[in-house]
């Protein structure tokens, strides 16, 4: 998969939207540009364009530099927006970060609701479907990635709760899996189940191997399936119909140091 390649997701009755997880664009493209002067450009519009280019800086900052070393000043000059314009936006830092963490996890969660919903097979198959989904959507955004899943660890406390209650929301993906056989708690397993794929994704992420994700489709839809009796080493024969299209960041995923200017991050973004 290159980074300028569409990949599409999630069976629908209609094509979908772009998705663009916070990550995915360059903040200081000159297309993304509100231009100085007069303007009858409404002030919502530029408040949303500044947010939504500050979550792109957010991201591929911390991504590059990690969250504890990622400052304001880095974020503002990767956004292309001014600090003053930033506070209008959020608190601080942390404040940043989980805006930007919960934007994108709610549009992932969005594809992943629609693929389920729309799922004509049985329940393994949507299992599959969904994994495939979620994978090859961080291996294509992979600042992304890296942000959401291994540096939300160095966020804070606020950070950390707010990956429990994502956690929790991938509970409804196991409404319509059998009963465990033998003695053992649906729930708890189903808490289990999603913790080992977690893990798993994180491991890779955090050993610079994001794109590969994909890779281990075969191994996780095993390891979820298996507890419910539904465990097979082959893998369903899955629809093709329209998929929402999941636009994929250009490389290179960061600029260079020497590409900004501190003329660029006083500018009006």
């Amino acid at each position: 998969m290159t980074a300028s390649s569409v990949t599409e997701h999630a069976h629908t009755g209609e094509a979908a939207g772009p998705l663009r997880l916070p990550g995915g664009r360059d903040g200081r493209d000159p297309e993304r540009a509100i231009k100085r002067g007069p303007s009858r450009v409404p002030r919502e519009l530029v408040l949303a364009t500044q947010r939504d280019r500050l979550y792109d800086g957010l991201v591929r900052t911390v991504a590059e530099h990690g969250y504890a070393n990622a400052t304001v000043t880095d974020i503002c000059r990767a956004a292309g927006v001014t600090r003053p314009a930033f506070y209008e936006h959020f608190d601080g830092k942390e404040g940043a970060f989980l805006a930007a963490y919960t934007h994108g996890t709610d549009l992932l969660l969005d594809v992943l609701d629609q693929a389920y919903a729309a799922h004509a097979g049985g329940w393994r198959s949507a299992v599959w479907e969904n994994l495939e989904i979620l994978l090859e959507v961080l291996a294509g955004a992979p600042a992304f990635a890296a942000m959401a899943i291994v540096e939300i660890e160095a966020a804070g406390p606020a950070a950390r709760r707010r990956r429990v209650e994502l956690l929790h929301r991938f509970r409804r993906f196991f409404a319509e899996a059998p009963e465990p056989p033998g003695p053992v708690d649906r729930a708890e397993l189903i808490d289990t189940v999603i913790g080992g794929v977690y893990s798993a994704i994180y491991q890779r992420i955090s050993a610079g191997r994001a794109v590969a994700l994909p890779e281990l489709k075969p191994v996780l839809a095993y390891f979820v399936t298996a507890p419910f009796g539904l465990a097979d080493a082959q893998p369903p024969r899955l629809g093709s119909g329209p998929r929402p299209k999941v636009v994929l960041p250009c490389l290179p995923l960061f600029l260079a140091a020497d590409q900004h200017s501190e003329t660029d991050v006083n500018s009006d973004g």
